[in-house]
């Protein structure tokens, strides 16, 4: 398993941007734009990971701008925590039979969410190409939110 990102939803992507990079000193590592889904994700490394975030290698803060006006209550301006994971479906079994919920199952054989004792949510993402959908996974239903 390796640490992909932290992410945070921001409601003025200019002023996060002059906070986290002009203020305290972090450096954009790459960005993305979503027309159809209205948002931009811009992924910001400490200056010491500047090497290892030219592959994606380093532990990233994700800023995620929503287009359309929100209000961030009860703290849901903070995302989740990502990580990458060999074989995303061992992963969730192992979680599911240890008592953990799925609460987002890996139906895609890519993605997969859970939440901590906290309510945090947490991201597991398969490594490299998307596994073959299979069953129970392919069929499960969410379970509460993440």
């Amino acid at each position: 398993m390796r640490y992909l990102h932290t992410m945070v939803r921001v409601q003025d992507l200019d002023a996060a941007l002059h906070f986290y990079c002009q203020q305290l000193g972090i450096q954009e590592s790459h960005r993305f734009d979503d027309e159809a889904g209205r948002y931009t994700l811009v992924y910001l490394n400490a200056p010491a990971d500047s090497e290892l975030a030219k592959n994606t290698q380093a532990p990233l803060l994700e800023l995620t701008y929503n287009w359309d006006t929100e209000v961030y209550a009860d703290g849901r301006n903070f995302g989740h925590l990502a990580f990458e994971v060999d074989d995303i479906y061992a992963t969730c079994q192992k979680l599911l039979e240890s008592g953990v919920i799925i609460n987002r199952p890996p139906r895609d054989g890519y993605m997969a969410f859970i939440r901590s004792p906290d309510l945090i949510s947490i991201e597991l993402l398969q490594k490299g190409e998307p596994l073959s959908p299979t069953e129970p996974w392919a069929s499960m239903e969410n379970t509460g939110s993440w």
